[in-house]
């Protein structure tokens, strides 16, 4: 997490409210948000509760490829959500534009239209990887990835990381 990702986690709070969009995508990741928010995965223990108006959100959660026809309705929620926000891409399609990358109706991943704070890939994720893409952009959970590095002996054989 960037310094600045930091600051923006830190001014939210420990209560964050999240606010959906769907830019077009065919509802898959909008059935696994509705069913994070449900008491069977509770996650009212964090403090993430949802409301209906972009003004009162902390975390906006963008599904889908950005379309034509919704990128106006993005970009009105982006700028209604009162600053620090952060943005969370659910779903292929929000990331990057899943099948509809090439398309003539779709802009693309949601980084085509807002910046992106977390990337929630999957087709449609599950709900534990919504609450830890939840979790990572308030910084209440670290991301550990360790980069290894695998160096060929003289046979040509890979060996063990260094």
């Amino acid at each position: 997490m960037s310094p600045d990702e930091a600051g923006k986690a830190k001014k939210i709070g420990s209560s964050p409210w999240v606010f959906h969009v769907n830019t077009g995508g065919c509802n898959g990741c909008d059935i696994e948000i509705v069913d994070t928010l449900t008491p069977y995965f509770d996650v009212e223990r964090f403090g993430i509760k949802r409301v209906s108006s972009p003004k009162h959100a902390d975390i906006l959660l963008v599904t889908g490829p950005v379309t034509r026809q919704s990128y106006g309705t993005l970009m009105n929620a982006y700028e209604a959500a009162p600053d620090p926000k952060l943005v969370i891409a659910i779903g292929n399609c929000a990331c990057g534009g899943g099948i509809c990358h090439d398309s003539f109706t779709a802009l693309g991943g949601v980084d085509k239209a807002i910046p992106v704070d977390v990337y929630v890939p999957g087709c449609p994720p599950r709900p534990e990887a919504l609450i830890h893409g939840a979790l990572l952009a308030l910084g209440k959970a670290d991301q550990k990835i360790t980069r290894k590095t695998y160096r060929e002996d003289d046979n040509g054989e890979a060996r063990a990381p260094v």
